[in-house]
């Protein structure tokens, strides 16, 4: 029987410039997902059937933020950029899996539109969604 290990601080996540390594909120502090099945299934009346796939590769990455971290500002001004431009807000984006061998990247992502923000009697968190048009995605295991 083997026993891996997972450890949540080594897995790395960049925006361009920007290292989104600290200041990550409680739980889930990374979501990646692909916008569409890969394949769809048509079924005949006579029972037969086809299946179909995608050549949409688009996809999503959520970053969830504590709110008194200082990657907000960047964010903040990295969405500004965008939508004060014509495109100069978007990067390319990664995430890596030091302790495993999952990685998930893209040439082209964008900050689609700036968090919900609450305030309380405690602090919360921020996230930030960014979109790609070619999601590239391997899953991988934890080695170590």
């Amino acid at each position: 029987m083997a026993l891996y290990t997972y450890k949540s601080g080594l897995v790395f996540a960049t925006f361009g410039p920007i290292m989104l390594n600290s200041g990550r909120g409680d739980g889930d502090f990374l979501v990646i997902e692909q916008n569409e099945d890969s394949f769809s299934l048509l079924m005949g009346a006579d029972g037969d059937g086809t299946r179909s796939q995608s050549n949409n590769r688009s996809g999503k990455f959520t970053v969830t933020l504590i709110n008194s971290d200082p990657n907000n500002d960047l964010l903040s001004a990295m969405h500004n950029v965008d939508i004060n431009s014509n495109g100069d807000g978007i990067n390319p984006f990664s995430v890596m899996d030091m302790s495993g061998t999952s990685v998930f990247s893209c040439e082209r992502a964008w900050i689609i539109k700036p968090p919900s923000t609450t305030f309380g009697r405690e602090t919360g968190s921020r996230e930030w969604v960014f979109e790609t048009d070619n999601l590239i995605q391997h899953h991988g295991g934890n080695v170590l």
